[in-house]
């Protein structure tokens, strides 16, 4: 006798929701779509496909993260997949999501990590999507701090205790070792001491340099392992409330590293992800500050893809989130990241006075003022980058060549890339003044610099340039870059 299928038991769950959003069958699918579009998946979803979904059919892949997403924007409330009566997706598929507890927001960075390090190629060609930011951002400057992060059960008498844990070291031939703890020593409930967190704090400040240096495809997926094999079982560990905040600061501090070097190799979508689950992480440790460093990330990222609104909207967000007490250096940096994302809109009054804020509360700075680890960069020569920028993308070319001139004037060797992305813009405001000779005897050098790096963004900006160039192929100038540029291969 042939076995009669299994009923499918209809999804009350979503019929109820479709009646409170005032959709119809069709214009749910419809929304589905075009979210689809937004993160680079081409769906076909129609009113019978939407049925199905009602009589029990669960949809696969990204689909139910998508139609959560749609049903948060329309209803203006968080709702995840199970709201819906509906199968929880893969954890990347879930990454735009601003997690509702420190435990699930864990579960979905963690999931972003193992598919991270494995041979995932997929993960990093998902597509940014603008509209992702709005849900993050504005539950992080709304959201309720979280009471209680502290996880397992750990004995009073070595809640502070501190563990000797040696730092990274660079051996000899340069390559970097990481100061690592096999998974399967570290077992679930383990106890996090002091001293892992302070090993945490040294990688970070390891792969830091190295991007700096030599672009963030050198070391990215070491980080990401080290994060999988080191930094999940630490979060799934034991710990009290104190360790537990500086753990969380930590690995957000790691997470808002990861997505930088993705994004340094245009993994934008992969990159995206990795700085929304920072930002929870630094919810979780309730450090307002860093998750204002966070959306400032994020906003400089919307300002290379040319996403000047959204830049300009992160930015003030992240203003909104500090207030009028973080270090005049922070308040620099909030100021004249706004800047940029005027100046790519070509809003030259608004971007004028983002910088004037800027520049003084950069003035009001003094030496022993108390500024965050990860606002140390930010001084005179990157203030005088983001001016360099503003100018060259508002076309003051005169006013671009002498700030960029600064910044490369003050701007340590270690930083290679940044001074490859003044330098180029000095080209460009050379360019701009007509100064063809030096202009491209300056790219010359930056695309020699950029062939040594593993960093698509170096490359971007010398492609930036070599497209700005076009209307004067045929000076012997542009002959002798190309034919130098040529030989770098």
């Amino acid at each position: 006798m042939t076995e009669r299928p299994a009923q499918r038991t209809p999804n009350r769950q979503l019929a109820a929701l479709i009646a409170e959003a005032g959709f119809s069958n069709a214009g749910l699918a419809r929304r589905v779509d075009q979210l689809g579009l937004e993160h680079g998946l081409d769906l076909r979803y129609d009113k019978t496909s939407v049925t199905r979904w009602l009589r029990g059919q669960q949809p696969r892949g990204t689909t139910p993260a998508l139609i959560a997403e749609v049903f948060t924007r329309r209803l203006g409330r968080r709702l995840s997949a199970q709201d819906l009566g509906l199968d929880a997706c893969a954890p990347v598929y879930a990454g735009l999501e601003f997690a509702a507890t420190p435990e699930e927001a864990v579960d979905i960075v963690s999931g972003l990590w193992r598919k991270d390090s494995g041979s995932h190629i997929e993960l990093r060609k998902i597509a940014f999507t603008p509209a992702g930011l709005v849900v993050p951002s504005r539950d992080w400057l709304i959201g309720r701090a979280d009471e209680r992060v502290g996880h397992g059960d750990p004995s009073p008498r070595f809640a502070g205790e501190a563990a000797a844990t040696p730092g990274p070291r660079i051996p000899s031939q340069g390559r970097p070792s990481v100061p690592r703890q096999r998974s399967s020593d570290r077992g679930p409930g383990q106890r996090v001491t002091s001293g892992d967190i302070a090993a945490l704090r040294s990688v970070g400040e390891l792969f830091r340099t190295l991007d700096h240096a030599y672009g963030g495809g050198h070391a990215r997926q070491a980080l990401v392992r080290y994060l999988e094999h080191e930094a999940e079982p630490m979060l799934r560990g034991s710990y009290g409330e104190t360790t537990g905040r500086r753990l969380f600061a930590a690995a957000a501090d790691l997470t808002r590293l990861a997505g930088w070097t993705s994004y340094d190799i245009a993994a934008h979508g992969l990159a995206q992800r990795y700085f929304v689950q920072a930002l929870r992480l630094a919810q979780a440790a309730g450090d307002r500050a860093y998750g204002s460093y966070v959306l400032v990330t994020m906003s400089r990222q919307a300002v290379y893809l040319g996403h000047g609104r959204e830049a300009v909207q992160l930015a003030r967000v992240a203003q909104q989130g500090v207030g009028s007490s973080a270090p005049p250096v922070v308040q620099a940096m909030l100021n004249s990241v706004e800047a940029r994302g005027h100046g790519v809109l070509g809003e030259i009054r608004a971007c004028t006075a983002s910088l004037v804020r800027a520049e003084r509360a950069m003035e009001t700075a003094r030496p022993g003022d108390d500024v965050p680890h990860w606002a140390r960069f930010f001084d005179e020569a990157q203030l005088a980058d983001e001016f360099g920028h503003c100018h060259r993308d508002l076309q003051q070319y005169r006013a671009a060549a002498q700030h960029a001139e600064r910044s490369l004037q003050l701007r340590a060797p270690a930083y290679a890339r940044s001074r490859l992305f003044c330098r180029v813009v000095l080209a460009s405001a050379r360019l701009g003044l007509g100064e063809l000779d030096q202009a491209c005897a300056l790219a010359a050098e930056a695309a020699q610099q950029a062939s040594e790096m593993r960093s698509v963004r170096a490359t971007e900006y010398v492609r930036d340039f070599e497209r700005r160039l076009e209307p004067y192929r045929d000076a012997a100038a542009v002959r002798t870059y190309r034919d130098r540029v040529a030989a770098l291969g």
